[in-house]
Parts: structure tokens; C-alpha cells; sequence
């Protein structure tokens, strides 16, 4: 069982950068693929990047590649979105989740097996 906290959303202007952090508790932390996700009202969920166990392999959505970076520390069982440029496009609630395996982790929300309650983006114009 893995339980995520995600924290440091907020208001940001456009150009403006944020780091969202996933705080995870258990031991298997380090065995597992990560992801971030965001909503925005009246769209799907969507997979804006993942991370493998190591932090040896990434993936990020054509629409946030080049401005967000995902990181972990396993010693912390945290995860990071570095999220810079940001555009009011990219406000969403961003949820953070948990995967068996890297190639799931990049597949859609169904590899996921745990979630986050998500944290608020604003970006205003």
C-alpha cells in the first residue's frame, strides 16, 4: 500500500514556474514508476509525465516537453514536477500516482494503482 500527498500548487502567472512535490509513504516506494497527471474542468485526465524506479527513465506529454521536469529522491520518498513557462493552458489539478512498471506508467491512467487527492494549478494571463 503507497499513500501520496501531492503538494505546492497555487497561483502563478503566466512564465512563471512552480514545483509540485508527491510525498509517498511505505517502504516500496522505490519500486515503483511514477507519474503526474492533470485535469482541467471538462477534459480527461492526462498523463503529463512519468518517472521509472531508478529516475533513469522519463516520459513527458508533447504539450509540457522542454518546460516541466519530473524528479525523485527514493531516500524521501518524493517525487517533483518542475514546472516552468507555465501557460494558462496548463492549469489543472495535478494528481501524482504510483505504477508497477515504467512502460504502464506511460500508458494511461489504467497502469496507475495508487493516487494522490491532487493539488491546484492557476495560471493566470
Amino acid at each position: 500500500q503507497v499513500q501520496l500527498v501531492e503538494s505546492g500548487g497555487g497561483l502563478v502567472q503566466a512564465g512563471g514556474s512552480l514545483r509540485l512535490s508527491c510525498a509517498a509513504s511505505g517502504r516500496t516506494f522505490s519500486t515503483y514508476a511514477m507519474g503526474w497527471f492533470r485535469q482541467a474542468p471538462g477534459k480527461e485526465r492526462e498523463v503529463v509525465a512519468a518517472i521509472s524506479w531508478s529516475g533513469g527513465s522519463t516520459y513527458y506529454s508533447d504539450s509540457v516537453k522542454g518546460r516541466f521536469t519530473i524528479s525523485r529522491d527514493n531516500a524521501k520518498n518524493t517525487v517533483y514536477l518542475q514546472m516552468n513557462s507555465l501557460k494558462p493552458e496548463d492549469a489543472a489539478v495535478y494528481y501524482c500516482a504510483a505504477a508497477s512498471s515504467f512502460r504502464a506508467a506511460t500508458r494511461g491512467s489504467e497502469g496507475y494503482h495508487y493516487w494522490g487527492q491532487g493539488t491546484q494549478v492557476t495560471v493566470s494571463s
